[in-house]
C-alpha cells in the first residue's frame, strides 16, 4: 500500500431472519467476542457490538482491501456457522438477508459507540423498524418500506 492512509468506519445493522428473538442476552455476551475474533481474523477491527434479541449493531473499521459487502459476509457467515455449532437448540437460527451499512465520521465514533452500547434501553422506547427508518433518513437514503429489514 505504500503511502495510502485509510479511515473507513462502518456502522452495520442486521437482523435475525423474520426478526425471531434468538439472541438472548447470554447468547449476545458470547457472540460479541466471537464477532471480534472474526473481525481480527479478516483484518477488520470491531470497535463496538450491541443489540437486542432480534438484531445487532456493529461499529467496524475496514481496511482498504475489504469492501463493505465482504466485511458483512465474513461477520454474518462466520457468526451463523458458530451459533449452529455452539448452541444445539439454535439449529433454526439464521440472519435475515440484507443489512444496513452506514459510514461514520471519526468525530462521531464515540456517539455511535454509545448508541450501540445502549440498544436495550433504546428499544424500550422505539421499534427496530422505527429505528432503522430514522437511520436511513439521517443518511439521506431513499427506500421502499416493503423492502425494509
Amino acid at each position: 500500500m505504500g503511502n495510502s492512509y485509510i479511515s473507513c468506519y462502518v456502522h452495520y445493522v442486521f437482523t435475525t431472519k423474520n426478526h425471531e428473538r434468538w439472541l438472548k442476552s447470554d447468547i449476545r455476551e458470547k457472540l460479541y467476542p466471537y464477532l471480534g475474533g472474526i473481525a481480527r481474523k479478516n483484518n477488520l477491527k470491531l470497535l463496538k457490538a450491541g443489540g437486542v434479541e432480534d438484531h445487532l449493531h456493529l461499529l467496524i473499521s475496514l481496511p482498504a482491501t475489504i469492501t463493505i459487502a465482504k466485511g458483512i459476509q465474513y461477520l454474518k457467515g462466520g457468526s451463523s456457522r458458530w451459533i449452529h455449532e455452539t448452541f444445539a437448540d439454535m439449529k433454526g437460527f439464521a440472519w435475515q438477508e440484507g443489512y444496513g451499512s452506514f459510514t461514520v465520521s471519526v468525530s462521531h465514533i464515540d456517539m455511535i459507540k454509545n448508541y450501540i452500547a445502549n440498544q436495550e434501553e433504546h428499544h424500550r422506547k422505539i421499534s427496530f423498524r422505527e429505528e432503522f427508518i430514522d437511520i436511513l433518513d439521517e443518511h439521506g437514503i431513499d427506500f421502499d418500506e416493503k423492502y425494509l429489514l
